[in-house]
């Protein structure tokens, strides 16, 4: 019985070992920025799986943006948390974020190609499915997914949480290739009511398959635990709404990931 025993422990010792998160930071450069992203797959997992691009919130990529693609790796996929920012530029504090993401927000273009350096290392990784791909992003990286999408990327679908939704050129809204899954805090008061409307018919003018949720009681951040539990400071943690939101998009790449 005991012979038995250590057998089925080694069994399974040896596949904990084997399945294992492998994690890479990545350096790449766009024009003359170097930028360095964080790359994120399940060794156990063989040959080719659907590629997810992570774009971080407004400070720059952090330990929240790296452990969003450890996530993804663990459901199966190969996901690359890219850099919008340069290697090392992180924001210390709100003030500093919102001149760093201002500089985007500003130029769609240079977020959507700034954005587009890192899609190309998740897309020429020999374990991605170039055929099979998504982008997700939180707050300013929820904006610049969107913004990807109306740009035309080969996307299958993207995720924006507590995204912003405004855009500068609503009618490239015509050019997105994929689905794509809004998720929102109900209360969230860094968006207008006139954003989300335009947004709406930005999507429905262009034909787009899309989806919006909202999320009662939650503010702008809600899937941040560093954002507090403050909802009244208007950036707040809401684990109700974390979750959900988390299997929402699982249940949407699950769609269009068949």
């Amino acid at each position: 019985m005991r012979s038995l025993f250590l057998v089925f422990l080694s069994v399974f010792i040896a596949v904990q070992v084997h399945a294992e998160i492998k994690k890479e930071a990545i350096e790449y450069k766009h024009g003359d920025v170097v930028l360095e992203g964080y790359l994120a797959y399940d060794d156990a997992v063989q040959g080719k799986r659907p590629g997810v691009l992570v774009v971080h919130e407004w400070r720059g990529l952090n330990d929240y943006g790296k452990r969003r693609a450890e996530q993804l790796a663990e459901l199966g996929y190969i996901a690359f948390a890219l850099d919008m920012y340069g290697k090392g530029v992180y924001a210390k504090d709100h003030e500093e974020a919102g001149k760093l993401s201002g500089i985007y927000r500003s130029d769609r273009q240079l977020m959507r190609d700034r954005a587009r350096a890192g899609l190309e290392i998740l897309k020429n990784h020999s374990l991605t499915d170039q055929r099979r791909m998504a982008a997700i992003g939180y707050c300013f990286g929820g904006t610049t997914v969107l913004e990807l999408a109306r740009g035309g990327e080969e996307l299958l679908g993207v995720v924006s949480f507590h995204g912003s939704l405004n855009t500068p050129t609503p009618e490239d809204a015509k050019n997105i290739k994929g689905k794509v899954l809004v998720l929102h805090g109900a209360n969230d008061k860094f968006i207008s009511q006139e954003d989300i409307t335009a947004f709406q018919e930005e999507m429905r003018k262009a034909d787009v398959d899309w989806q919006m949720v909202f999320y009662g009681g939650a503010v702008h951040s809600f899937t941040v635990p560093e954002a507090g539990n403050d909802p009244s400071k208007g950036m707040a943690y809401n684990e109700k709404a974390d979750k959900r939101s988390w299997e929402e998009m699982k249940q949407f790449f699950n769609e269009i990931f068949k």
